[in-house]
């Protein structure tokens, strides 16, 4: 692969995460001279992935024209897992779904199949979709567990021995597949096209059934030395006597995560609060369950209210030893838990009222995202698009071959 290939993919993932830019606004950011850039952006209009897309504001001269991707010229399957649900989609360069997500249940744990199963049904999306497999760019993964991105393992689940998920995964699927931990691509979605985009500090929570998080330091994704960072949810901060799925006691999760929201819920209505969530609640399966705890917030409930309060609250205390940590410009919470919308930031900000030096935090902003539920598939599309320009720039360290060198996947 040669330096013009390279260049090339450096200009889709910018004009990917930016939208729309104009030729000076992608010379500056890939470093090249705009003659250079120019020549580059002509080759990609000339193969069909690139057109223009108007002009840009006028600064006091003339409106410079701006570039953008053709949305159907490369396509992401993004795949979002929790330890019970798998949902997978295909996305095309606008992070739009070009049909409707497939949920299936796929157990994690104690399940040795469940690589295999995975790798079919991805395959089965691809399959319904239609579209040709050489415009597909790869598969991007969010998962639960301790993640090793640069080798691609997970030492929680999906084992493989004696490949790595993603050679087993990349072999079967036959293309190229990257894995992160679910709260990190949450988080880079929020960095890239979220409430944290063009924040250089900035912390997102995310709200599930455990507390996951992800940093965004000094404008980049945090993952840790191993890609571990993030631990959010087995910080013990109670005394409560409740063992965790970890093997310690009283941490986040044992009072905060969604699974004890749906677990509080169902025995406060046992002895005899008044909700409308439901008769049916607890219905057994958690994810209708949280729905409908949803549903009932955004018509007042006043129990269910309550109980997210408590919960934000608890989330708090954990959020005031971050920004002690961190001083980080924002907290934003996503992921799953973010659907019940501005109900936590109260109790949250609350919590920072009393458990924050109030110099750190008062600088700090408290968001919800507006991508909830989706922010882990654009994340995993995302760290598709991520991935791929840096095996490009890897190939520039070997002799160029005679490869095709469009961008899109072969």
């Amino acid at each position: 692969m040669g330096k013009k290939a390279f260049y090339k993919g450096l200009l889709f993932r910018e004009l990917y995460f930016s939208g729309h830019l104009s030729c000076a606004d992608l010379s500056e950011r890939i470093g090249k001279s705009i003659p250079f850039t120019m020549k580059v952006l002509m080759e990609l209009i000339a193969e069909g992935y690139i057109k223009e897309s108007g002009y840009a504001p006028s600064s006091g001269g003339r409106r410079p024209v701006t570039y953008s991707i053709i949305p159907d010229t490369i396509y992401m399957v993004a795949v979002a897992m929790d330890q019970l649900v798998t949902r997978i989609s295909i996305m095309d360069s606008e992070n739009r779904h070009i049909s409707a997500v497939k949920k299936f249940e796929l157990p994690l744990l104690n399940n040795p199949g469940a690589p295999s199963q995975l790798a079919d049904r991805i395959m089965e999306v691809i399959a319904e979709s239609g579209i040709d497999k050489k415009k597909i760019m790869g598969v991007g993964i969010g998962m639960p567990g301790f993640i090793d991105f640069k080798k691609g393992i997970n030492y929680s689940f999906l084992e493989s021995k004696p490949k790595t998920i993603t050679q087993y995964l990349s072999e079967k699927i036959e293309l190229p597949v990257y894995i992160d931990n679910d709260s990190s691509l949450i988080a880079l979605a929020e960095f890239r096209f979220g409430a944290a985009r063009h924040r250089k500090n900035a912390m997102v929570v995310n709200i599930s059934w455990g507390i996951g998080l992800g940093m965004i330091l000094n404008g980049e994704l945090f993952r840790g030395q191993n890609g571990f960072a993030g631990e959010f949810s087995h910080m013990p901060f109670f005394n409560n006597n409740k063992l965790c799925v970890c093997g310690k006691s009283g941490c986040l999760e044992t009072e905060a995560s969604l699974v004890v929201v749906v677990e509080k819920a169902a025995e406060r209505l046992r002895a005899g609060r008044l909700s409308g969530v439901g008769k049916q609640f607890p219905t057994g399966h958690i994810e209708n369950d949280w729905e409908s705890i949803v549903k009932a917030v955004y018509k007042g409930d006043q129990f269910v209210v309550e109980l997210l309060s408590d919960t934000g609250y608890n989330i708090g205390k954990g959020v005031a030893i971050l920004i002690h940590l961190m001083n980080p410009e924002a907290v934003i919470l996503s992921g799953r838990g973010a659907l019940a919308g501005k109900v936590w930031q109260a109790p949250l900000q609350q919590a920072l009222n009393e458990h924050c030096i109030p110099r750190l935090s008062a600088n700090t902003v408290v968001e919800i995202s507006d991508l909830g539920h989706d922010a882990e598939l654009i994340g995993s599309a995302a760290l598709v698009m991520e991935n791929r320009v840096k095996e490009y720039s890897g190939s520039l360290k070997k002799k160029p071959s005679k490869a095709d060198s469009k961008i899109v996947a072969t």
